[in-house]
């Protein structure tokens, strides 16, 4: 039997109530009929008691150890700038050499490249040669075989 690729899925949508009703679920459904193990940190550390001292800490270490375990990481960047938990955790990704795909379908800029459309670094993880590849702009985009996505979760 073969073993599902599990996928970070490093998002901002957790924070609020109505993100994590309407929009997580979506983004959790794509990447599963691609027939990939999500690991949504919000779902998977929603144990920690709030209360506890030092909690904070504990999440921020198990949302890490998840990035280091997982073998991929599909980070939400949307906002200008992005979420910066979320670029840690990407920035973590890259620095591991795990495969990353970027999800941005806000349509303003913040980049000083002409080349790319948010700050240069968040694509250093990316192929330079077709990092369109692994950029998405549509959720619908996630499915779609000619994008990299696809092609890992099918090696």
């Amino acid at each position: 039997m073969t073993q599902l690729h599990s996928i970070y899925l490093a998002s901002p949508y957790g924070f609020s109530l109505q993100w994590k009703r309407l929009l997580l679920p979506e983004f959790i459904r794509e990447l599963e009929l691609l027939g990939l193990d999500v690991w949504e940190p919000f779902a998977r550390n929603g144990q920690v008691d709030l209360a506890e001292p030092g909690w904070a800490y504990k999440v921020a270490q198990r949302d890490l150890q998840d990035v280091r375990d997982a073998d991929a990481l599909f980070a939400i960047v949307n906002g200008t700038p992005p979420d910066e938990g979320v670029m840690v955790e990407l920035g973590a990704a890259i620095a591991l050499g795990k495969p990353t795909f970027l999800f941005r379908d806000d349509f303003r800029r913040c980049t000083d490249s002409e080349h790319y459309p948010l700050n240069l670094m968040l694509f250093s993880g990316l192929p330079q040669k077709d990092w369109e590849d692994y950029f998405y702009t549509d959720l619908r985009e996630i499915s779609d075989p000619k994008k990299a996505l696809v092609r890992w979760a099918n090696s």
